[in-house]
């Protein structure tokens, strides 16, 4: 029996490669949004928060990336009730709003991103678009 687990390691370089990508099709969108991405114990990577995305989209997008990296699925996929429940349990760092999805690179969960301010619909394909970019595995 293994006494470790095998381990990898989103770094600061990828983080900020999805945040760029993130940016450019925010901007291509007109939706000004914050993103945040986390590895995979819901520690901050990178964060933003573009001209024009309201203010308290740093608390939401955060609580999207944490919950995604943290439950190793879409934010929406947690059931709305049930994660209501646990947005209060935690202090709001749990969310089933929609817009955070895990970072799954080599079949790995290595992390997680956030985006919020836009619609919930938004949020989502601005994540989609920094996943895409670099090539981690999209959710179904």
């Amino acid at each position: 029996m293994s006494r470790t687990l095998p381990f990898r390691k989103l770094t600061h370089a990828v983080a900020l490669e999805m945040l760029q990508a993130a940016i450019v099709k925010s901007e291509a969108m007109g939706v000004p949004v914050a993103i945040s991405i986390v590895d995979d114990g819901a520690r901050m990577l990178a964060f933003v928060r573009m001209d024009g995305a309201r203010v308290l989209a740093q608390e939401s997008c955060t609580a999207k990336a944490m919950t995604a990296a943290n439950h190793r699925m879409p934010t929406e996929r947690i059931d709305y009730e049930v994660g209501m429940g646990l947005a209060v349990s935690t202090q709001g760092k749990v969310t089933p709003l929609r817009g955070g999805l895990p970072i799954i690179l080599d079949s790995y969960c290595v992390g997680g991103i956030g985006c919020g301010s836009g619609t919930g619909e938004e949020d989502r394909e601005i994540a989609l678009a920094a996943l895409a970019a670099v090539g981690a595995e999209l959710p179904d």
